[in-house]
């Protein structure tokens, strides 16, 4: 297996040829393709960012679990294609957080390289720029971190969406302030594919409910500071603030929140609060935090396994939300395989039409849709981040309001 030097593609006739030179030398030619078809390892490529602002998610969510489950497969035998066991050749390049690299690299993959699959990009934005091209190109792309609505609505036949919308998170999100009768909210967000997305879908949830909005903010990427902002919310003492934020965001609204003492009853900010860096950094400040997640060790008895395996590896945990489901990506896509080889109309046809078990369960998909998963919420209690909505998938029962910042 390799990840970073992968090798080029004109090796494989030389391989070729040896194996089947090995064959006729062996007296059994006839069995040449055979022998070569079962042995040939099955390369996979996808481009991911080690580098760059997107580094950060990527490298929590992603690369880590195309690893493991790379290694675990071929530790057990190989990929199960039809039958016939065959090694995982990974082939990973640094897209550098770069829309351009990403698609250059996917081209180069899918194109002259030939890759028998390939695994998608980290992050709304560069999914949306590679999903048409896979598209075209004829391979299935389970996604694990591409939120956005606007891609979903493309219907492109070969592209699969892991994660839930932002329709249903935000969706789940009001449902469970409605639930806990809050009356006040106030909202910061980034202004990007992402963010817009999300506040839009979270304006809509608000609109078939009495709460008021005091406040709707959006700052830029790369912000260092948001204390004035944070300052003009707390004077208003919402019930609630929600935070539409990016991992560094996540962290700065909630360390100078807690500088200046705003403590509201409910606290949300994602993307990140399910990353181990979140604990890490705010330490006993996360107890009562909400915000985007949607499993954990308790979900199944896969879920404690393959969390188990991750952190042996990384000495790292996965995070609660996406890294859960690039997970299952990979479990579905690894079960198609085993029925439609890699034959990847035959494999898309599969993956679109039946359900899939995972650790997260059954999932099935409507056109590009998770169809079995709804919006959740998640919340820091203790060492864990608990799935606390919708009642029929939490783990625990949600902490309200949200103790007071420690020191």
């Amino acid at each position: 297996m390799t990840h970073s030097n992968p090798r080029p593609s004109r090796q494989q006739p030389t391989r070729r040829r040896v194996i089947q030179g090995a064959a006729a030398a062996l007296g059994a030619a006839g069995f040449a393709p055979q022998l070569f078809a079962q042995s040939a390892p099955v390369r996979i490529g996808y481009a991911i960012a080690r580098t760059g602002p997107w580094a950060a998610g990527a490298q929590v969510s992603q690369e880590p679990n195309y690893l493991l489950w790379a290694e675990q497969v071929n530790a057990a035998g190989g990929l199960d294609v039809k039958g016939a066991k065959r090694q995982i050749e990974l082939q990973g390049y640094d897209d550098r957080s770069e829309t351009e690299t990403c698609v250059r690299t996917y081209q180069k993959l899918m194109g002259s390289d030939k890759v028998d699959l390939i695994l998608p990009p980290w992050g709304s934005g560069a999914n949306f720029a590679i999903a048409p091209l896979a598209n075209r190109a004829g391979y299935p792309m389970l996604a694990p971190t591409a939120l956005s609505r606007k891609l979903i609505d493309m219907q492109l036949p070969y592209f699969f969406s892991l994660l839930q919308q932002p329709d249903k998170m935000m969706g789940a999100l009001v449902d469970l302030l409605v639930a806990q009768n809050v009356k006040t909210v106030a909202i910061v967000y980034m202004d990007d594919l992402f963010g817009l997305e999300n506040f839009a879908a979270l304006n809509n949830a608000l609109k078939s409910t009495s709460i008021q909005v005091l406040e709707r903010k959006s700052y830029p990427l790369g912000v260092k500071d948001l204390a004035p902002v944070l300052r003009s919310i707390q004077d208003m003492k919402p019930d609630a603030f929600i935070g539409i934020t990016y991992p560094p965001d996540t962290l700065l609204v909630s360390r100078q929140s807690r500088e200046i003492g705003f403590n509201p009853a409910y606290f949300y900010a994602s993307v990140g609060t399910a990353f181990q860096l979140y604990k890490n950094v705010m330490q006993a400040n996360t107890e009562g935090v909400i915000g985007m997640g949607s499993w954990n060790v308790k979900t199944s008895a896969g879920a404690k396994a393959y969390f188990d395996a991750h952190v042996k590896k990384f000495n790292k945990e996965p995070d609660r939300w996406a890294s859960g489901h690039c997970w299952a990506g990979l479990e579905i896509l690894q079960q198609a395989v085993a029925r439609a080889g890699l034959d990847r109309k035959a494999l898309r046809d599969l993956i679109a039409k039946n359900e899939f078990q995972t650790i997260l369960g059954p999932i099935r998909f409507e056109g590009s849709e998770n169809a079995s998963i709804p919006g959740t919420v998640s919340q820091w209690q203790g060492s864990d981040f608990e799935v606390v909505w919708p009642p029929a998938r939490a783990t625990a029962k949600l902490v309200a309001p949200k103790p007071a910042w420690k020191g």
